[in-house]
């Protein structure tokens, strides 16, 4: 009986350290595109009024001698993605954990539906959220963790393989979160704010650690539940990617309101007239052809930008004076241009 016991226990060690060397090497299959309407199964139907509205007024934080954000409001609406932006230490952080019930405001108000976080009914089925980055228990699977936040939220277990399935961790559900890259565990992040299947998604600095492919596939996430009506509120520090996704802008700086609106309306009235870049071995003929109308700024590389004359008089002016032009490119200004004009050395520690 001894000795058929001990042939068990060594068959079952062995049994079990191949599995778990099996786990260990199995690789992550390609991350196929998201599909929102997935996320629609069995969605709660939206109570009376616009349930998925994000409001922030007059809202201030103050720790101790230290104001983080300062009479802050903006409206964050459905159906739209939002970005909010700052630079670091700008007070976004802090607005966003006041928003999800972990500070309490000094003053003024965040809600989510007309409620506050505490006092919205199954939270989980109206707010989901990746704030500070994705944390788990270093051993525990991918699965497990998720299975946990179902439980905890009262979700049928399967939904955990749903959404690893649509984050593209389902080869490496069973793998322990200590074995997770940084952008895997962004994406069980993202998974886990998805349990619920809530109408609301915010989401601080979710492209972190992401590779071009994952960025793609969580711009096509979040565009496609704004199309569906959700309420997408988006902090990111990658302004081409946010122009290139957001409807709608927030931007704030030393924890104030300086630009709230659609991200073309942003732009048209805070954004400086398009430049032309020219490169030329004559710079300074080819200016003092064109007169007192050019406003000229230096560019890297030995160009030049010209504001104030349109490419045409630039053409002319240099036929005219039979003065060699390498290079002439429109440079029309985007959202980093706006940002930097907006927040330039307003960012403090926050």
């Amino acid at each position: 009986m001894i000795i058929l016991v001990a042939l068990l226990l060594i068959g079952g060690g062995i049994y079990w350290l191949t599995q778990r060397r099996a786990r260990g090497n199995t690789k992550l299959a390609p991350v196929a595109a998201a599909d929102p309407s997935a996320l629609l199964a069995g969605a709660p139907a939206p109570p009376v009024g616009d349930p998925a509205q994000i409001v922030v007024s007059g809202l201030t934080k103050r720790y101790a001698d230290v104001t983080a954000v300062d009479g802050l409001s903006f409206t964050v609406e459905a159906g739209r993605v939002t970005a909010f932006l700052g630079p670091n230490g700008a007070g976004k952080t802090t607005t966003l954990r006041v928003l999800l019930g972990l500070a309490t405001p000094t003053a003024g108000d965040a809600t989510i539906g007309g409620s506050r976080y505490c006092g919205l009914t199954r939270p989980i089925r109206r707010v989901g959220a990746v704030l500070e980055g994705s944390a788990a228990h270093r051993g525990r699977t991918g699965r497990d963790h998720l299975r946990i936040i179902c439980r905890a939220g009262g979700v049928p277990l399967e939904r955990a393989d749903e959404v690893l399935a649509l984050v593209g961790l389902t080869a490496a559900a069973r793998r322990p979160f200590k074995a997770y890259s940084l952008g895997m565990r962004q994406r069980l992040g993202i998974a886990a704010a998805l349990i619920g299947n809530p109408q609301v998604l915010i989401l601080d600095e979710p492209a972190n650690g992401l590779d071009p492919e994952g960025i793609r596939w969580l711009r096509d996430l979040l565009r496609g539940l704004a199309d569906q009506g959700r309420t997408v509120l988006v902090s990111s520090h990658l302004l081409a990617e946010v122009q290139a996704l957001a409807d709608d802008v927030v931007i704030i700086a030393a924890g104030r309101l300086v630009a709230h609106g659609s991200v073309e309306s942003v732009l048209d009235s805070r954004a400086r007239p398009a430049r032309t870049l020219v490169r030329t071995p004559e710079p300074d003929r080819l200016v003092a052809e064109l007169g007192d109308g050019a406003v000229v700024t230096s560019a890297a590389g030995g160009g030049i930008y010209l504001s104030g004359v349109d490419p045409t008089e630039i053409g002319d002016a240099a036929r005219r004076a039979g003065i060699t032009v390498h290079q002439m490119t429109t440079v029309r200004p985007d959202l980093e241009d706006v940002f930097l004009q907006l927040t330039g050395g307003e960012a403090s520690i926050r």
